[in-house]
């Protein structure tokens, strides 16, 4: 369809669409995309500058697509040639907020793709009979941290996969920058580019219908001169039009700065009517008797926010970072003057997604809710990201602003205390100092990695280069994956990092997490990083004659083998070795003296420092592959033992334990045999090969990264983290080989 045609709607007399309100020629476009006429694009890509209107284009397409809205529609009265088949409404994936990972499993749980990994979800769609219909929106508003650029990473890992994909119908709306690359990956006869900028596609009549409709008393116009005469109103919004060149937000903006203090206008002075958005804030300025600077000034902090919106608390201090001096009167005199620029938002329960108020204050509701969402706090964000990108533009120096915000931010939680920070300041301070060039300076405080949304953390520090980042904040890296999947509240956060810790040689942050209020559900006692561990189980070696224990088979410069203990690794698993799995090990009596607590590990033989053990029905022949590690339960370091020797608990012991353990295949559970309430619950982001809890409660679970020991604290019950429906095992840990691997 050619956009041509543009005029061709009026004279024929149809109706405007009631929302869009033009753009024929591109709704034409859309229309025929939907319906795969022949010729038709198979991919659209549109884009324009920003306050273009593309939003409210693929708004007003997506009303025609839906069965529900099509009945609200005028229909009749449009042109044919813009309303699309009444076909079932096309899938669409908002990215507004997320990363390409979560955009593209948004899509395969909706159309119920049957995907382990990402490449598996363009491989399902490919192989799909009946084709897929996506509009992907707002693109440029994807991410949940604007300065890690996640529209280009949408584009390429989402789009241009999709795009390539036969089977897939594509509208995606982007940025002009990142236009021609998507577009660019397909053959021309299947890709067609809509710029709603250039002249083909631009709308000049539907601009005039958009400002006219915006002045009427019908739209909230006050009575004016020129809002309740039509001939007046038709003069100047000719008159925006005109000098806005087609840009819808300079028409939006200069409207509602007219309508909000119509003093000091004469529809008549040119010199009144802005060409840009950045005029549109420098006349409306000037028209109140403020320096344009200021308001600029003002609306600095707004133009920075991330997440859903700045509070509104926060406003006065980070404008007065900005600008270098007090800005609280001028804003407190200024409202009037910023009111066409800024919108109240509600703040959704996102803001604080533990919901467990650990940054709202120092006092929680019942359900502890203290957090934004739960407190009536009021958000505050500009009325448009084009806006946003204006007044950034208009900044001398982006990255010392930055700063400034930032240090403002710190110095706004109190005592440095995370628990009663702000929510915003926790979940986006990373996101400001990214921008600013400081984020790894950032990243050494384990209260921060515990209370910050790890989503928006997660991101902020992807978009650092590995090489930048310290020893915690790599540790926090390759842990955010569990963090984020589990949903876990800020105590379990605080929990699973304690113990990647540990594992990784960072035994002072995880000792800091112990200091911070959190009530923990374990201590790390140990970790060592060996792979190949296929069972572990708990017991004790009998006292010795002499000094009551066995030797360590330590490294002489290391006498406790802590070096051992604290090396990198990760460490978790589902069912306990019994001793059959592990080894010949003799039940101990219940009037056996305790021993000296271990932990015996099931290795493939030829594991350094292991001891080959006989298989229960014969001696071990050459080549068995049954071997065992000795190592104490309590401390680090290796225990240089005959596994023969080991005593496992015996039953009565394990019946008089408090406390008991269930399993999947990527999760544990400690429970209270009192009340079987859970009191600790372990994820792992790989399969566990092997767990144990001691009757003492001692933890100790392997993976294959490695073993870790936990001693479980908690005496009451914790929230345990969300668990895939799908990821189920045994709930038995009373007898179990530990051999089991991944049911996942």
């Amino acid at each position: 369809m050619s956009a041509s045609d543009e005029g061709n709607a009026a004279p024929a007399g149809y109706a405007p669409h009631p929302y869009v309100g033009g753009r024929t020629a591109a709704l034409r476009a859309l229309a025929a995309w939907r319906m795969r006429w022949p010729g038709a694009p198979r991919v659209i890509v549109l884009t324009g500058n920003p306050g273009s209107g593309r939003t409210r284009l693929v708004t007003g397409f997506l009303m025609m697509c839906d069965p529900g809205h099509r009945k609200q529609l005028p229909l009749d009265d449009l042109d044919p040639a813009t309303v699309p088949p009444d076909l079932p409404a096309p899938v669409v994936p908002s990215p507004a907020g997320r990363t390409a990972a979560q955009m593209l499993w948004m899509i395969s749980d909706h159309l119920g793709l049957n995907a382990d990994r990402d490449d598996d979800i363009f491989t399902e769609l490919a192989a799909r009979e009946e084709p897929v219909t996506l509009v992907v929106p707002d693109v440029d508003q994807a991410g949940p941290v604007r300065a890690a650029h996640e529209p280009a990473r949408i584009v390429r890992d989402v789009l241009k996969p999709l795009a390539a994909t036969e089977t897939v119908q594509l509208l995606a709306e982007v940025p002009r920058e990142l236009a021609a690359e998507l577009a660019g990956a397909l053959p021309a006869g299947q890709v067609q580019i809509i710029d709603l900028d250039a002249p083909e596609w631009a709308d000049p009549k539907g601009l005039v219908l958009h400002a006219e409709t915006a002045l009427t008393p019908e739209a909230g116009a006050p009575d004016l001169p020129y809002t309740t005469d039509p001939a007046a109103r038709r003069a100047l919004a000719e008159a925006l039009a005109a000098r806005a060149d087609g840009n819808r937000l300079t028409v939006r903006l200069a409207v509602q700065s007219l309508l909000l203090q119509p003093a000091g206008f004469d529809p008549a002075d040119a010199s009144l009517l802005p060409g840009s958005v950045g005029e549109v804030l420098d006349l409306h300025a000037r028209r109140l008797g403020a320096d344009p600077r200021t308001l600029r000034l003002m609306l600095a902090p707004l133009a920075f926010a991330e997440g859903e919106g700045l509070p509104v608390q926060l406003w006065g201090a980070l404008a007065s970072a900005v600008a270098g001096r007090d800005m609280s009167r001028d804003i407190a005199d200024g409202m009037l003057l910023a009111a066409p620029f800024i919108q109240p938002v509600e703040p959704s329960r996102e803001e604080d997604p533990d919901g467990d108020g650990d940054g709202g204050g120092d006092e929680s509701t019942e359900d502890g809710g203290a957090g934004s969402g739960a407190d009536g706090r009021t958000l505050l964000r500009l009325t448009h990201p084009g806006l946003a990108e204006e007044i950034r533009s208009g900044l001398p120096d982006v990255r010392d602003a930055q700063t400034k915000i930032a240090m403002a931010l710190l110095e706004a939680v109190p005592q440095q205390d995370w628990s009663r920070a702000d929510p915003y300041i926790r979940d986006h301070l990373a996101a400001h100092t990214l921008d600013a060039g400081l984020l790894p300076q950032l990243l050494t405080d384990p209260g921060l990695f515990a209370h910050a949304d790890p989503v928006t953390m997660r991101a902020a520090i992807e978009a650092v280069p590995l090489e930048q980042l310290g020893a915690p904040a790599r540790t926090y890296l390759r842990t955010a994956p569990l963090l984020t999947r589990s949903q876990a509240p800020a105590e379990l956060r605080a929990a699973f990092l304690e113990s990647a810790f540990v594992e990784d040689g960072l035994a002072p942050y995880a000792e800091a997490l112990h200091t911070l209020g959190f009530n923990l559900p374990w201590r790390t006692l140990w970790s060592v990083p060996l792979v190949g561990v296929r069972a572990v189980t708990t017991g004790s070696l009998p006292p010795q004659d002499g000094d009551g224990a066995t030797a360590d088979a330590a490294d002489p410069g290391d006498p406790d083998g802590r070096a051992a203990g604290t090396a990198a690794g990760t460490a978790q698993s589902p069912a306990p070795a019994t001793a059959d799995s592990a080894g010949p090990a003799a039940p101990a009596s219940a009037t056996t003296a305790p021993g000296r607590p271990v932990a015996a590990f099931l290795v493939p033989e030829g594991t350094p420092g292991s001891r080959t053990v006989p298989g229960p029905d014969s001696d071990a022949p050459e080549g068995s592959g049954r071997a065992l590690l000795v190592h104490d339960l309590l401390r680090p370091g290796y225990v240089d033992a005959d596994p023969a020797q080991v005593q496992l608990p015996s039953a009565q012991a394990q019946e008089a334990a408090p406390l008991g353990l269930s399993r999947g295949a990527d999760y544990l559970r400690v429970w209270s045999r009192a009340d079987e309430e859970v009191v600790a619950a372990l994820l792992s982001d790989t399969p566990f090969t092997g767990a144990d809890l001691s009757p003492d409660g001692v933890l100790v679970v392997a993976t294959a990264r490695g073993v870790t020991a936990r001693q479980i604290l908690a005496a009451a019950p914790a929230p345990a983290p969300t668990v895939p429906a799908q990821r189920t095992g045994t709930a038995d840990s009373a007898s179990s080989d530990g051999l089991e691997g991944d049911h996942s």
